[in-house]
């Protein structure tokens, strides 16, 4: 769930970030720790992520003539801290204002001329995007969720599943825009947004435009005290709401109209924000809301659980993978609701119950066999009108032991073929026999040999083999450069080179890239069924469907 960050006397950055500001790698940044006594000394954080002083940074550096190597990113984001500190997401939207309304009324001349001397090299949105991503690193080391995690939007965007270009598309709590301009198709959608703090919402609004969504409208306010669109009816409704608070508006709110499940107690802020998001439903819309693993079986929010089943407007409850939010490793529920077309007599008659929490964070939203189950309604209002999946999910599995067989036959046949598939590769000359001319992937695109998109880079050109491309542009020099901090890809197309050779030699390299490429996968398949195993046999030995091997000592 999205919160807050406290406010700093002044900027704290990371290792990570020391290693951006000089251009160095996070390793080091640890040997100038080590060895240089007079390196300013963590100003908070804890023993694996210490935080240090931005200003404290940026004069050692100065002192020991280290980091004047900067790319003009690096100058950019920095200034912007310098200069903005906790308000970066003012400092980011007045750079996006700058890019593309020519307004620079919040920045200074130093900050424009950087901006500008980045938009002459790269489209405008990407250089909003290299410094959203940046922010997105800086929000992570603090341990809160500013933006919505990449994997809440994947997941989000798979279970709205296929999205009309005539749909209207609603967040409540849109942050920077990042959810409500991930999901559906870029030009058709009618979107809407809201969001309480005024620099986000801006930024939300113009990265709409550079992502040439034209239909979009981001206003500004409280959406539980001040709804800017009490009458706008959408056919999907995204939400990642605020962290829960006691402090909602629930004096001000009691007899509100979007309360006709019931009114939340102070202490379910939660169901204050589902509530809010189905409002917004048209007839036959559908609210997809993240919400906290207690809300399905805290006491206080009973009376509202059960006039949601009720009714028939639960249509889905996910329990979702640890991990997919950054501030925390604890599971969150995705609640699917549903406002019947024909009335009360057009609900649904059962809940589908899905746990996902065996799987990894960026494994497949696709429930497996055992892991979804459909629920009558009646099941579900008894008296603690538990809504958490697991609980559903676990007992239903009538044949246990037989399920956990199949999945270790399936694993032991996939073992058999692994070697198979790794490529017999022979030795060469030695590291460092390719180190010789190279083309950046930059010149590539500029000459029209290759086509960026958001997947990986595709040749264009029958010089250039797209497996030989995309191998090389793995190797260990450019994933350094295209890793972040938090340890996610994001391909680094100005840097990233490949070298230079003929197309028959690129060919042979293909082969063997094309076949790791295919072993990689294989061995995804594996881990996954391997968790699922895993996760199946610590069930079945914890409610005694299983029984471990007879000692045989």
């Amino acid at each position: 769930m999205k919160e807050s960050t406290p406010p700093a006397s002044e900027p704290l950055i990371t290792g990570a970030e020391i290693a951006r500001l000089a251009g160095v790698t996070r390793a080091a940044v640890s040997n100038w720790r080590r060895r240089y006594s007079d390196f300013p000394a963590p100003a908070d954080g804890g023993a694996s992520t210490p935080l240090f002083a931005l200003a404290e940074v940026r004069s050692w550096l100065a002192k020991q003539q280290k980091g004047n190597d900067q790319s003009d990113d690096v100058r950019l984001w920095q200034a912007l801290r310098g200069a903005f500190g906790d308000d970066i997401v003012a400092g980011i939207a007045g750079v996006a204002r700058f890019l593309t309304h020519d307004d620079a009324s919040t920045l200074s001349d130093a900050l424009t001329e950087l901006a500008e001397r980045l938009a002459s090299k790269e489209p405008a949105a990407s250089v909003v995007d290299q410094l959203i991503e940046r922010f997105r690193d800086s929000s992570r080391r603090a341990g809160t969720d500013q933006v919505t995690s990449s994997r809440l939007v994947s997941a989000l965007s798979y279970f709205a599943g296929p999205v009309s270009g005539d749909s209207v598309i609603f967040d409540p709590a849109c942050g920077i825009g990042t959810l409500l301009l991930s999901v559906g198709p870029t030009e058709g959608p009618v979107r809407r947004g809201q969001e309480i703090d005024p620099a986000a919402g801006e930024l939300a609004q113009v990265r709409a435009e550079l992502a040439g969504s034209q239909d979009t409208t981001i206003a500004i306010g409280d959406s539980l005290r001040e709804d800017r669109w009490p009458d706008l009816r959408a056919d999907l409704v995204l939400c990642d709401p605020p962290a829960a608070s006691t402090d909602w508006g629930r004096e001000e709110l009691l007899i509100d109209a979007r309360w006709e499940l019931g009114t939340p107690s102070k202490a379910e802020g939660d169901l204050a924000w589902l509530q809010h998001c189905y409002a917004h439903t048209t007839p036959g819309g559908r609210a997809l809301v993240v919400m906290p693993a207690s809300v399905a079986y805290r006491k206080a929010g009973r009376r509202i659980r059960a006039e949601v089943v009720r009714r028939g407007i639960l249509t889905d409850v996910v329990a979702l993978p640890p991990g997919m939010v950054a501030s925390h490793a604890q599971p969150v529920h995705l609640w699917m609701l549903r406002r019947p077309v024909g009335g009360a007599s057009g609900g649904s008659a059962s809940v589908r119950m899905v746990d996902l929490t065996a799987n990894a964070p960026d494994g497949p939203m696709e429930p497996s066999a055992g892991q979804a189950v459909e629920v009558p309604l009646i099941d579900l209002l008894n008296d603690s009108v538990d809504l958490t999946p697991s609980a559903y999910v676990n007992a239903s599995r009538e044949d246990l032991p037989a399920e956990y067989r199949a999945l270790r036959r399936s694993i032991e046949e996939r073992l058999k073929q692994l070697t198979a598939l790794l490529p017999d590769l022979t030795a060469g000359e030695g590291p460092g026999t390719l180190e010789g001319a190279t083309i950046s992937l930059a010149d590539l695109s500029r000459a029209g040999l290759v086509e960026l998109t958001d997947a990986e880079p595709t040749s264009t050109s029958d010089q250039l083999d797209t497996e030989y491309l995309r191998g090389f542009l793995r190797s260990t020099s450019n994933n350094r450069r295209s890793t972040s901090s938090s340890g996610s890809y994001r391909l680094d197309v100005k840097g990233a080179r490949i070298p230079q050779m003929a197309v028959g030699e690129q060919r042979r390299y293909g082969v063997a890239f094309r076949a790791l490429r295919e072993f990689e996968e294989f061995v995804g398949e594996v881990t996954r069924l391997a968790e699922q195993a895993g996760a199946l046999a610590r069930d079945g030995l914890t409610n005694g469907a299983l029984l471990p091997p007879e000692d045989t000592a």
